[in-house]
């Protein structure tokens, strides 16, 4: 697949829209995500803070399949970023 140019999430669907080099474009359903991975309160709480602060990243982990090591990690997100 072709390099990740951005992303933007959009709260109305729940997905966040990918575009790559090239001019594909693909949406990532956070709903399937959320269901596979979010199991816990603090795991649906980093997956919130990666889709409204740093959605590229988020599209990087998933299509990368790198998504549940980054839950696994610890984290200081304390609030949502200005």
């Amino acid at each position: 697949m072709n390099k990740l140019l951005s992303c933007r999430y959009s709260m109305d669907i729940n997905r966040v829209e990918a575009r790559f080099e090239g001019g594909t474009a693909l949406a990532i359903g956070c709903a399937a995500i959320e269901n596979e991975y979010g199991n816990t309160p603090a795991r649906r709480a980093k997956l919130d803070w990666l889709l409204y602060n740093r959605p590229l990243e988020y599209a990087q982990l998933v299509l990368g399949g790198e998504i549940k090591h980054y839950l696994s990690l610890g984290c200081d997100h304390s609030r949502l970023e200005d």
